[in-house]
């Protein structure tokens, strides 16, 4: 239920926006001037402001300006009785969503609050996601395995070169990408990210290149395709052994020509993109089966990195289980728990099919179910096959 608050000195008002909007299932707290109104938007986190603009003690401009200072991410529409398009427009440069005049109409109201809260929504996820790009995660070891892909990596990221980075599943196949990427000329662009085993068939190509409106019977509006949305930056293909044949092929003249051309269209559009690919599979296996072209294996061949198992770098295990703990510490908001050396000779010796996927689950089990510290009996309890 999306909470909102309403400041109005007029307490009619406030109790008819009180009753419609409680029908509609938001949850109403009411002030009845602007000081009010600020004390409770700075107690608390509402999804969206209704704001009188004539108010004693503390007007709406001004409490517009001092909310957003507070709190720029909560949208705010301006009502009021003495309303004119100046007014408007200045609320709306201060930082206001929207503005709505009295006495409100019932169906605009409602469609700008909704409108509101998806877009406070959208603000919220696109906070997420640009923490979630712009931490990119250490890559953590010092066996020889992985010296050499970060040798690989300093050398190769700067380049143009395509990229074909190999390994099991659950290996850091992805982290690779994001240090290749973090390390190029391409770094201010945008690093898109598509796992070609988790789109259908019939849509990989739609979400690749993009679509035209109506060009199929679910196309009830145009897509851009993430060739288009990397240009400038970088193109992961995950998983690309699972790609179709037919996909495959608009792939490759994508990476001979720099063009693409959506589903249902006739035009070309020009891409600028790096792709870096990753697969799990034997791709020269594929090719011998006939489920991969050899061409576009070569296109993306041009620099090979292998992922080792976690169980070809034992020696890096006691270092990710460090990480891993004061990670998973963190984001439970407790301090970040000892591990016993026994404990950890028991982990570097178990057979990691999952690799390090599989590690970083058991570590955030082993903090769950252990006590002050993790011990061997712990893992042994936890963690060992019964």
């Amino acid at each position: 239920m999306a909470d909102l608050l309403i400041i109005d000195d007029e307490k009619a008002i406030r109790k008819t926006l009180t009753e419609i909007l409680s029908f509609e299932g938001y949850k109403i707290e009411e002030a009845s001037d602007g000081e009010e109104g600020l004390r409770k938007f700075k107690e608390k986190t509402y999804d969206v402001v209704l704001c009188d603009i004539k108010m004693p003690k503390l007007d709406g401009i001004e409490f517009l300006q001092k909310a957003g200072e507070f709190n720029p991410d909560v949208p705010i529409i301006m009502i009021s009785g003495h309303g004119n398009i100046e007014t408007a427009v200045e609320a709306v440069k201060k930082g206001a969503y929207d503005y709505i005049s009295k006495p409100p109409d019932l169906n605009r109201l409602l469609i700008t609050i909704r409108n509101a809260m998806d877009r406070s929504s959208l603000v919220t996820e696109t906070k997420v996601l640009k923490r979630r790009v712009s931490k990119v995660q250490e890559m953590i070891g010092t066996s020889g395995p992985m010296k050499k892909i970060r040798e690989t990596i300093e050398k190769v990221a700067p380049t143009e070169a395509r990229i074909l980075i190999t390994g099991e599943n659950g290996v850091g196949k992805e982290l690779v990408a994001r240090w290749v990427h973090e390390k190029s000329n391409r770094a201010a662009g945008p690093l898109v990210e598509v796992n070609c085993a988790a789109i259908p068939t019939e849509l990989i190509e739609s979400e690749l290149f993009g679509h035209e409106k109506g060009s199929f019977t679910s196309a009830i509006k145009q897509r851009i395709g993430k060739f288009e949305q990397a240009s400038g930056g970088t193109l992961f293909l995950d998983e690309i052994g699972d790609m179709s044949l037919n996909a495959q092929a608009k792939v490759l003249r994508a990476l001979q020509e720099g063009k693409i051309t959506r589903v249902g269209a006739d035009k070309d559009i020009n891409v600028d993109v790096r792709v870096i690919a990753a697969t799990n599979k034997d791709l020269l296996k594929e090719v011998e089966a006939k489920t991969f072209r050899l061409d576009l294996y070569h296109r993306l061949s041009v620099i090979l990195i292998h992922v080792p198992s976690l169980n070809e770098r034992r020696d890096d295990i006691p270092l990710l289980i460090d990480q891993f703990l004061e990670d998973i510490c963190t984001d439970y908001g407790t301090a970040k728990k000892q591990i016993d050396a026994e404990a950890i000779r028991l982990l570097q010796q178990y057979n990691w099919t999952g690799n390090i996927r599989e590690l970083r689950n058991v570590v955030e089990r082993l903090v769950i179910l252990s006590g002050k510290g993790i011990t061997a009996d712990d893992v042994k309890s936890n963690v060992m096959p019964k």
